[in-house]
């Protein structure tokens, strides 16, 4: 194509270049989340370099070619805003295992992945620990007898806990939990199984604190308001508390794919936007003196905007909510400026926000899913009034019974979402909800019409004590809701397991369908041909033949039933996540039982094993595990020392041999791991 002719392509994009600005940013922030060494001053430097001189450009070129310069700064901002970012969020990280006493303030309170009651603490104080190597916060799973004392927040308390560095991946390309640690302030993460001692009752504290304490009064209130599962919902979709929900409730909700209505995001927030948006415009138009007088839409706007705001504030804040608020504001911001309000430049104005205020979010499904469903469904409902129009033009309109146009508008933005979001959850959790879409059908109606508003008014005459026969309605469509949950979870084959794809699925996927949306012409088809790719990609991944966990204490070896594991019990965590990445719906005694012959002949050999035990052992076996150190090289030998080298270990039996790849190594040296060597080398905890 000659330069006239990509200038004609270039041009015909003009428009739509704004668009591409968030997915630019993205680029960037997604460079640096996956460099496997940790940027310095002088890469920061060019990229800056690179931008002004992205800029310069724009003075002496066509201006067809202008928004390839803007892009390009975008891409460089992207990643010198993700590297800012994690500088900024920096703290102590404990550099060795701790067993003692553990002080400090209560700041945060939610359930464990064992469904454990957890407490963050705040002010931590270790025993003969340099305050220098404390972490600033550190989070206890609360296991065994709770003791006489409920944790409260701003309460100092003190308890005797096991504590550790936040863990890496539990196999390499795994989720690494370090990452998120890092960039939510944790420190060291750790276990209890004595009680809690109360050293200072809650102080004043700061605003912050006094809100959380408000929170947790709230959340007491609903559940004793709503006594069982009602009002552990309730006290989730209010103030993001899901401490009070069980573990079969919450199993339910994920296989029915109703999860999404616990996590205070988009739908809660725009139901609760929307609903003082409405009611606030209805009041101000039965009144005509106010209506003639008064720009009700601007006023129904500004109070859904500090709505939004006082359920920013009373949720908790999370990063779910604060991207369901900015997008909220666009959106409501566009409404007082006399704009068009749902549009995809408001969509990716959004995007934009939330990356340049946390670029971390990026590598979160909360952000994927939230912003795919929200631009597929601005999208199909763009397409379908644009549609509606050219039959109204060509005299073919058809207008629905208001009845049916409200089903269809649930049934049409169930499916579209649905339909978005699918491979990015089956992506990050391993498996697809089958009947979502029924599920959603039967749930999202009453959760928009009954359960948010009922909840809202509950909230407004709490304080004069007139809340209950709200909290009787809302509690009446929490039950349905939980109750097509159990039922849905219920029906044969409700859930699917997806195997994990490798990691370059996802980001080739979601630029595809981008460019298949954005771009303008026939060359959009290209974006679906990419995405064909990725799926492509996904069918015909491979799983490790040989897992190891990073102290050797659980071997997973694949077998033609699936994955065998060694053990039944214990590291339930990390077999969990390996089966899961399997596609394995399988428990671990289940896969402990497997006696089908493995693709590689495993031998553990305990403790340290002398040059004689390990050739006895090579003899009979492809991999050697050795739970100390071991020296030899008649096969693939896995101990204490190489395990501290690279991490959780992966295996495959490539064309030239056995392929060994460390979870440490993959990740590469960053700042939530700093001893992992480019080579995958990891430096030793301190005495």
């Amino acid at each position: 194509m000659t330069r006239a002719g990509i200038e004609a392509v270039l041009l015909a994009q003009r428009g739509h270049w704004f668009l591409w600005l968030p997915v630019a940013l993205a680029v960037g922030i997604g460079l640096w989340f996956g460099l496997r060494w940790e940027p310095a001053p002088l890469h920061y430097a060019a990229m800056v370099g690179l931008a002004l001189a992205a800029l310069l450009a724009t003075r002496v070129t066509d201006p067809a070619w202008h928004p390839l310069a803007i892009g390009v700064v975008a891409i460089c901002a992207g990643f010198v805003l993700a590297g800012y970012r994690a500088h900024a969020v920096a703290g102590p990280v404990l550099g060795f295992r701790y067993y003692g006493p553990v002080e400090g303030r209560v700041v945060a309170l939610d359930r464990s992945w064992s469904n454990a009651p957890r407490i963050t603490l705040d002010r931590v104080v270790l025993d003969d620990t340099d305050p220098a190597r404390v972490p600033g916060r550190v989070r206890i799973a609360l296991h065994g007898d709770p003791g006489p004392v409920t944790p409260r927040p701003g309460e100092r308390v003190a308890v005797t806990a096991w504590l550790s560095p936040p863990a890496g991946p539990v196999e390499p390309g795994g989720y690494d939990f370090r990452r998120h640690a890092w960039f939510q302030g944790l420190g060291a993460v750790g276990y209890a199984r004595s009680p809690l001692v109360r050293i200072e009752p809650a102080g004043g504290g700061g605003p912050a604190l006094r809100l959380f304490a408000l929170r947790m009064e709230i959340a007491d209130w609903l559940r004793r308001a709503l006594p069982g599962r009602e009002g552990a919902f309730a006290a989730a979709i209010v103030v993001g508390d899901r401490s009070g929900l069980d573990r079969p409730a919450l199993d339910a909700l994920r296989a029915s794919n109703l999860a999404h209505l616990l996590a205070i995001s988009g739908l809660h927030m725009g139901l609760l936007t929307g609903t003082v948006f409405g009611a606030i415009r209805l009041f101000l138009a039965l009144i005509p003196p106010l209506a003639l007088r008064l720009p009700a839409k601007k006023i129904a706007a500004a109070a859904a905007l500090a709505a939004g705001l006082a359920y920013l504030l009373l949720s908790g804040a999370a990063v779910a909510t604060e991207r369901a608020f900015i997008m909220a504001a666009v959106i409501l911001g566009a409404v007082l400026l006399d704009l068009r309000a749902i549009t995809l430049r408001a969509v990716a104005l959004a995007a934009i926000l939330v990356l340049a205020i946390r670029p971390e979010t990026l590598t979160g499904p909360g952000f994927q899913m939230s912003f795919a469903a929200t631009t597929a469904l601005v999208a199909a409902f763009a397409g379908l009034r644009d549609w509606g129009m050219r039959r109204a033009e060509a005299g073919r309109a058809y207008r629905l019974p208001a009845w049916a146009r409200g089903v269809a508008a649930v049934a049409i933005s169930s499916a579209v979402a649905g339909a978005a979001t699918a491979p990015i959850a089956a992506a990050h959790f391993n498996q697809i909800a089958q009947y979502g879409l029924l599920a959603n059908l039967a749930s999202v109606p009453v959760m928009g019409l009954v359960v948010m508003p009922a909840l809202l008014l509950a909230l407004m005459l709490w304080p004069l004590g007139l809340a209950g026969p709200a909290l009787a309605v809302a509690g009446l469509g929490i039950g349905w809701i939980l109750g097509v949950a159990e039922t849905v979870a219920g029906w044969p084959a409700a859930t699917r397991p997806i195997v994990k794809p490798p990691g370059e699925v996802l980001p080739l996927l979601a630029f595809g369908l981008l460019f298949a949306l954005l771009w303008r012409g026939r060359a959009r088809l290209a974006g679906l041909g990419l995405g064909l790719v990725a799926l492509v990609l996904w069918q015909g991944a491979a799983r490790p033949d040989l897992l190891v966990s990073a102290d050797g204490k659980l071997l997973g070896a694949m077998t033609e039933a699936g994955r065998g594991l060694d053990r039944a019990r214990g590291n339930g965590f990390i077999a969990e996540a390996w089966l899961e990445n399997d596609g394995d719906a399988a428990a671990q005694e289940t896969a402990a039982a497997r006696r089908a012959a493995p693709s590689l002949h495993v031998i553990r050999v305990e403790r340290d094993a002398g040059p004689a035990a390990l050739a006895d052992a090579c003899r009979h076996a492809d991999v050697v595990i050795v739970e100390g150190r071991a020296a030899g090289d008649a096969c693939l030998v896995i101990d204490a020392a190489l395990r501290a080298r690279l991490g959780a270990i992966a295996v495959r039996r490539g064309a030239d041999g056995l392929v060994v790849s460390g979870a440490d190594a993959v990740a590469g040296r960053r700042l939530w791991a700093p001893g992992n060597a480019p080579d995958g080398t990891r430096a030793p905890d301190p005495d």
